[in-house]
C-alpha cells in the first residue's frame, strides 16, 4: 500500500507521519487488498482534523475525525477506517458458499 500524507496549516513531521502509518498498518492487517491511502492532517483554530482516503479496487473509503489532539484524532480516523474496511470485506465475500470461497478479488 502506497501511503501519501500532507497537512494543511501543519507542518507534517516524521513522528507524525510515522505514527499515521502504524495506525494504518493494522487496517492493512484485516484487509490486504488496499492500493493507495491518502491522508490529510489540518488544523484549523483549536481543531484538529484528520481525513483519509483508502482506494482499493472498484471502490474508496472516506473517513474524517475531528479532536482537539491531532494525535487523538488519528486514532478516531483509524478505528473509523477499521470500521469501513472490515464492513467492506464481510460485503465482498459470500459467507453462505459452501465449495469455493467466493469473492470479488478472486
Amino acid at each position: 500500500m502506497q501511503l501519501n500524507v500532507s497537512g494543511h496549516h501543519i507542518a507534517v513531521t516524521q513522528p507524525l507521519r510515522q505514527y499515521v502509518s502504524e495506525k494504518l498498518e493494522r487496517i492493512q492487517r484485516h484487509f490486504d487488498h488496499l492500493v493507495n491511502a491518502h491522508c490529510i492532517l489540518t488544523v484549523e483554530k483549536l481543531q484538529h482534523k484528520a481525513e483519509a482516503t483508502l482506494s482499493m479496487r472498484g471502490t474508496k473509503i472516506y473517513a474524517d475525525s475531528i479532536e482537539d489532539d491531532m494525535y487523538a484524532a488519528i486514532d478516531g480516523l483509524a478505528d473509523k477506517l477499521d470500521r469501513q474496511v472490515r464492513k467492506h470485506k464481510g460485503k465482498i465475500f459470500d459467507h453462505h458458499a459452501r465449495d469455493v470461497d467466493k469473492s470479488i478479488y478472486e
